[in-house]
């Protein structure tokens, strides 16, 4: 019986997946079919929240198939990040006139994503301490447990591992097996790769102008080319976010959530905090805040229910360029060094927090001077290389609290909301980094206000 009541769920998800291709053939806009995708699986979420409850077998086994339409979009999306952060940055380099600008503008955007981090750590020391947060008062169970006990063991992975260490960490000695993800500084290692690489082809210029030449001809094939496969990614976006948002919701557990009611409350009061400040330095450079929201909705909606900055990388690039006029070497960049430094939701916020929460177990007062100024810092620092994918938040906890030590096991308490708390700090880190592309733009003269300021451009050039 349980088999059929399988099929029936995913029946029904091919129905609201055949629901959002009709929108499609029907011209409405992008937009539009990615905040029906979000409607149509927050519905069918609740839907099957109430018919078979979270934790049941059906709900597991209907998710299992959820994910050959949530997760396998993500994985699309993932297999595109390294080959669009090659190709964009080297053809982005190679237009340059010379490598100042590219120094300027990696600084630039490394200075707008440090800045918001330490602001971040502040937002999330000031809730946590505003809603009196405590790890004392939290109860846990055989999987909290389990969960502390997995920190722990990570915990030696890392902690005798020196600052310098770690920043050697960025550096590529194979570039190739960071092509494959296998190193959580990978995205970092293939940008630096890709910027030798079009750094060399500038210094070409002056030696060899014909087979320079010849590169840049071979790099702008090749980026089309992966363009395109990026435009044909992107089509599918609505049904990702469809299957990913009524998988999420059909497995929530609510009690759980409610019995930590308030973590949840605070961080995401914490969350919308900093997403007010990233629209307030827009303001102070002169940008629509109203304009940008809309604009970035659809691309922070998959961020949301996606969990991965990383898989976010070519919505996010994308977005930036053709929608808020960014240019195509910042987007890239922006969007690169924002998945891996500087996260204010997963290397912000959430260490922060959870620094003030356990400080009392441990004999420390987390409202003292010393102990704040201490912490906005390590946060700052150990939101270098913070991988942009799920987990991105414990690692960055993990350092954290080591550096100021603080027991990590109890971290683990809090493994119930983890994926829920997740998601919004995922669209936090997406729109920091955006966030960081624009202001750069703005700096560096490379936005066009026209593309910013023109309310009916969309993504619909990832339709036909």
């Amino acid at each position: 019986m349980e088999t059929l009541w399988v099929v029936i769920n995913v029946l029904v998800l091919i129905l609201l997946v055949g629901i959002l291709y009709w929108m499609q053939k029907k011209h409405y806009s992008f937009t539009k079919r990615v905040f029906a995708g979000l409607g149509l699986g927050v519905l069918f979420g609740v839907v099957l929240q109430l018919v078979y409850t979270s934790n049941s077998d059906v709900v597991a086994d209907s998710a299992d198939w959820f994910n050959l339409v949530g997760y396998g979009y993500v994985r699309l999306l993932q297999m595109m990040v390294i080959p669009l952060i090659m190709v964009s940055i080297i053809s982005a380099i190679t237009k340059l006139k010379g490598g100042r600008n590219l120094g300027k503008m990696s600084g630039l955007i490394i200075a707008v994503l440090m800045l918001t981090t330490a602001v971040a750590a502040t937002v999330g020391i000031t809730t946590a301490l505003s809603f009196d947060l405590s790890a004392v008062n939290i109860q846990g169970g055989a999987a909290e447990e389990e969960q502390g006990a997995l920190l722990q063991e990570r915990l030696g992975d890392i902690e005798d591992r020196t600052l310098p260490q770690q920043i050697l960490d960025f550096i590529p000695s194979n570039p190739f097996e960071d092509m494959t993800g296998a190193r959580r500084t990978s995205t970092i290692a293939v940008v630096i790769f890709s910027a030798f690489i079009g750094i060399a082809v500038l210094g070409l210029d002056r030696k060899n102008k014909e087979q320079a030449d010849t590169f840049r001809g071979m790099i702008s094939a090749v980026y089309g080319v992966v363009m395109r496969i990026v435009t044909l990614v992107l089509r599918l976006t609505p049904y990702g976010i469809l299957a990913l948002m009524a998988k999420t919701i059909a497995t929530t557990n609510l009690q759980v959530i409610l019995n930590l009611i308030d973590f949840v409350l605070a961080s995401y009061v914490a969350l919308i905090v900093m997403f007010i400040v990233h629209l307030v330095l827009l303001a102070l450079f002169g940008f629509n805040p109203f304009t940008y929201v809309k604009k970035v909705f659809p691309t922070l909606t998959f961020a949301f229910t996606s969990r991965s900055s990383a898989a976010t990388i070519p919505l996010n690039v994308q977005t930036q360029s053709k929608k808020l006029g960014v240019s195509e070497g910042i987007a890239n960049l922006s969007a690169s060094l924002g998945a891996t430094i500087g996260q204010n939701g997963c290397a912000g916020i959430y260490p922060a927090m959870l620094a003030v929460m356990i400080a009392p177990t441990a004999g420390v007062d987390p409202t003292s001077w010393s102990f704040i100024l201490t912490l906005i810092v390590v946060v700052m620092i150990s939101s270098f290389g913070v991988a942009g994918v799920g987990g991105g938040a414990t690692f960055a906890s993990l350092i954290v609290l080591s550096t100021m030590n603080l027991p990590v096991a109890l971290a683990g308490l809090l493994i119930s909301v983890e994926p829920l708390i997740d998601m919004g700090r995922t669209a936090l880190n997406v729109n920091d980094s955006m966030t960081a592309g624009v202001i750069t733009g703005k700096v560096m003269n490379e936005v066009d206000k026209d593309v910013y300021n023109d309310k009916n451009i969309q993504l619909d050039m990832v339709q036909e």
